[in-house]
């Protein structure tokens, strides 16, 4: 029972990492990445639809994305809702799809992503930690032998290190990303 609380532990802990790596995604670097604008929705047909699903977006060049849409007809709703994405970029339709053209970034704007990062980062610790307090807790509730409880905590412990350490690492190199752009 107390190795299936490990288990359950160290899954959360990886799920958490890879939501993690998600969100890190959304920050934006110089350079175009279509994952950006995954958090975009449309209002299509009266349903809010994610913009990856309604059309094809690729990276033409560093700074550029270009979105053409599978749906002709979509294509001033998806400047609308890029626009109301409060994301910062100026959607362009050009009659077939539509052109983001990502501006040149400020050592300002770096440092303030960079903090967005350590933010990011502290969610993506606190997440790890609750997990581990959780787990901690199952394995009390196990009423163990007081030297193997003790042992399993640590187990737990060393579990929840080693996911933080993960963290730090993942968030130092998009960090050094940002600023080495």
């Amino acid at each position: 029972m107390p190795d299936m609380i490990l288990m359950e532990a160290e899954e959360k802990m990886t799920k958490s990492i890879e939501s993690f790596e998600h969100e890190l995604a959304q920050v934006r670097t110089g350079r175009a990445n279509p994952a950006i604008l995954d958090s975009v929705f449309v209002n299509y047909y009266g349903c809010p639809t994610q913009l990856k699903q309604m059309a094809s977006i690729s990276t033409p060049e560093a700074n550029q994305l270009y979105i053409k849409p599978f749906d002709k007809s979509s294509l001033k709703d998806i400047q609308v809702a890029i626009s109301a994405a409060n994301l910062g970029l100026n959607p362009q339709g050009d009659g077939v799809g539509i052109r983001i053209v990502l501006p040149a970034m400020t050592e300002e704007r770096r440092r303030d992503l960079v903090k967005v990062v350590g933010h990011v980062s502290e969610e993506g610790k606190v997440a790890i930690r609750n997990i581990r307090r959780d787990a901690n807790d199952s394995l009390k509730k196990l009423e163990l032998p007081e030297d193997e409880e003790k042992g399993y905590l640590e187990d737990v412990q060393k579990l929840t290190d080693s996911y933080i350490e993960k963290i730090e690492k993942i968030a130092k190199a998009k960090s050094e990303e940002l600023m080495n752009i």
